[in-house]
């Protein structure tokens, strides 16, 4: 698909472009001189992102006349979550679309059979989402590939590795529940944002689903050890009875957002998932995990 911002009609069509991969691809479609059409609620009031060729359309996936405000258009990002794509693809479809590369998430696996009844919520959720587009756009006739990242991050963006670094930053400590043997595979905000726009165009990817891990397989532990470094710190870890560090974390919540018991538990669980059917399709490389802060 031509990208070129010489095209006075931008085709492609991009959903979450204020989420954390969306930002990297704004950038990477900017630097290209790329045209493309930028789907929020709320679209941003000013931008360092050249707007020549980045157009923005406000308006929010679940409404009724979504279709109406829609230009017309071939490919589709979506960067929002998978769960409210199935509500669009109606008038994604009637856009024009003809080929969609939507992301999700590995939680769809890891979450599944969490203790907490909120990660299952999102694990159903994420299921949810991906069987409905899968079967909206092979009734429709779209080309679609489903992308599942596992963990997230962007130094100081993300609610992952950065809330890690927050920890750290505030107590200069941090305690394992057990001995943080859990596999990981930390990802790049930005090889993702690669990755959706090197498939575009790439009939191998079409109708199937990819696992995205990081460039490295690291325990919990040896992943913490790498933020500390990454924040110029030497690696204070300690580790703790899974009880105690439950009781910890009920403690500490007011100043640990978002955490829960059961992060402590998976601290301990291999979340690791095979690159190969990424590498073998589209090359998938990413970087290995040596955040700065």
């Amino acid at each position: 698909m031509d990208r070129s911002s010489d095209d006075t009609t931008a085709r492609l069509l991009v959903l979450g472009g204020t989420s954390l991969i969306g930002r990297y691809l704004l950038d990477r479609l900017a630097a290209e001189g790329a045209a493309a059409h930028v789907v929020s609620r709320k679209p941003p009031e000013s931008s360092s992102r050249p707007t020549r060729s980045i157009s923005w359309v406000e308006a929010d996936l679940a409404e009724g006349d979504l279709a109406a405000k829609l230009p017309s258009v071939s490919a589709v990002l979506s960067l929002s979550p998978i769960w409210l794509l199935p509500q669009a693809l109606p008038a994604l479809a009637q856009a024009g679309a003809q080929r969609l590369v939507a992301v999700s998430s590995t939680s769809v696996v890891t979450k599944a059979n969490s203790p907490e009844a909120s990660e299952r919520a999102v694990a159903a959720r994420l299921a949810v989402g991906e069987d409905a587009t899968r079967r909206f756009c092979d009734a429709a006739g779209i080309a679609w590939t489903i992308l599942r990242p596992t963990m997230i991050y962007a130094e100081g963006r993300d609610r992952n590795v950065s809330r890690l670094a927050g920890v750290i930053r505030r107590f200069g400590i941090l305690p394992l529940a057990g001995s943080g043997a859990g596999l990981r595979q930390p990802v790049h905000a930005d090889d993702l944002a690669a990755a959706t726009l090197a498939i575009l165009d790439n009939p191998a990817t079409f109708g199937r689903t990819y696992e995205l891990p990081g460039g490295e397989t690291l325990t919990y532990r040896a992943m913490a050890e790498r933020v500390f470094e990454g924040l110029g710190r030497t690696p204070r870890i300690f580790s703790v009875p899974p009880r105690l560090w439950a009781l910890a974390l009920k403690l500490a919540s007011p100043v640990v957002p978002g955490a829960t018991a059961a992060m402590g538990g998976r601290m301990s669980q291999d979340l690791s998932f095979d690159p190969a059917p990424a590498r073998r399709d589209f090359g998938w490389s990413p970087r290995p995990f040596r955040p700065r802060f």
